[in-house]
């Protein structure tokens, strides 16, 4: 039976992670790509309309799990989201989350959704999004640092909406990138896979990060990067967890969602706390410069903001009008008499046969 978006005092639209799929083959997964891109700058472009804060983080030595809220006064989003590195030695995901989109108006939920594969095309979507303003003009080869569950849709992503076409992949891991390489055959880009870091740097305009180990890492030193390249620095996102070398950071314009976040959590937890940093917003909006040279590193420090999700959230609740792919979840009481939530339970006791 075709399913109907409920009305809202009604059902609540879940999107399971088998809905998502549907969903994205439906679309198109670069189709999807460049949607989200186009509703996450939309959104940044509003960005003085949004509620902001740093996401709530719990820390252990396993990992993290967070709460990344947001509102723009009429919608409410928010995502569950963990990151616990040692995860795939038992078979899991490094990353899992769900998220919510509620009315601001009544508070009531509207969609209730997985965000396990929405995070990494929201997270693939930013990046491309941001380097389409700060990339060199004409850059068509990335290096891809880091090939687990991120990567392909990093790769795509750039593709889609920067219009790369050559990809040098590294994992210090060769099955994972072995992975990447077999998941990419066909899409429409040439796959070099690279024995070091080193080898995939060289010649790339663009250099992506996405590593997963919670450590101060230097996955890019110094040497390793010269003038004019674009870095996507994506993989460094908790405090204690970095990519880069910090000579790098100071070699480079810094690019970043929200500074109080990013200064915790980020690259620039390695600098001091008052290193001048410029907000993305900014550069979308045109209120300040991206790229200004051909020899300048441009370095986005991303660590993923809640206003991200909520533009997913939102695209994905518009694409459910059209494209049913979604369960009703009877997840609201829903008395006769919004004052009488007893009595609701009672009749129900009532109508429940004798054992």
């Amino acid at each position: 039976m075709t399913n109907h978006l409920p009305g809202p005092f009604s059902l609540v639209p879940f999107v399971s992670v088998d809905d998502m799929m549907k969903l994205v083959l439906d679309i198109g997964i670069e189709r999807m790509l460049c949607d989200l891109a186009e509703a996450i700058e939309t959104d940044f472009m509003r960005w003085e309309a949004f509620d902001k804060t740093p996401r709530v983080a719990a820390h252990s030595e396993k990992g993290v799990i967070e709460l990344m809220p947001t509102s723009d006064g009429q919608a409410y989003g928010f995502k569950y989201v963990n990151g616990h590195p040692g995860n795939t030695r038992s078979g899991r995901q490094t990353v899992t989350a769900f998220g919510v989109l509620a009315d601001v108006e009544t508070g009531y939920p509207l969609m209730l959704t997985e965000m396990t594969l929405l995070t990494a095309l929201r997270t693939a979507a930013t990046s491309a999004m941001a380097a389409r303003h700060l990339m060199p003009r004409g850059a068509r080869t990335m290096a891809m640092i880091g090939n687990g569950a991120q990567s392909e849709f990093q790769c795509l992503a750039f593709k889609a909406v920067c219009g790369i076409d050559r990809v040098q992949l590294f994992d210090t891991d060769p099955r994972a990138t072995e992975k990447a390489m077999r998941n990419l055959a066909g899409k429409g880009l040439e796959l070099i896979a690279c024995t070091s870091a080193e080898e995939a740097v060289q010649g790339a305009e663009i250099i992506t990060t996405c590593t997963a180990d919670k450590q101060f890492a230097t996955i890019l030193t110094d040497n390793m990067v010269g003038s004019g390249v674009h870095i996507n620095a994506i993989g460094g996102d908790c405090p204690g967890k970095t990519e880069l070398h910090r000579d790098i950071l100071l070699r480079s314009d810094i690019f970043v969602e929200f500074p109080e976040q990013t200064r915790i959590e980020g690259e620039i937890q390695q600098l001091d706390p008052d290193h001048p940093v410029t907000e993305l917003w900014q550069v979308i909006a045109g209120r300040a410069a991206g790229r200004t040279s051909d020899r300048q590193i441009t370095l986005f420090d991303s660590v993923g903001f809640a206003t991200e999700d909520f533009s997913a959230l939102r695209y994905v609740r518009g694409q459910l009008e059209k494209r049913p792919f979604f369960t009703n979840l009877d997840l609201l009481a829903d008395p006769d008499d919004p004052r009488d939530l007893f009595g609701m339970v009672m009749r129900r006791q009532s109508q429940t046969p004798a054992a």
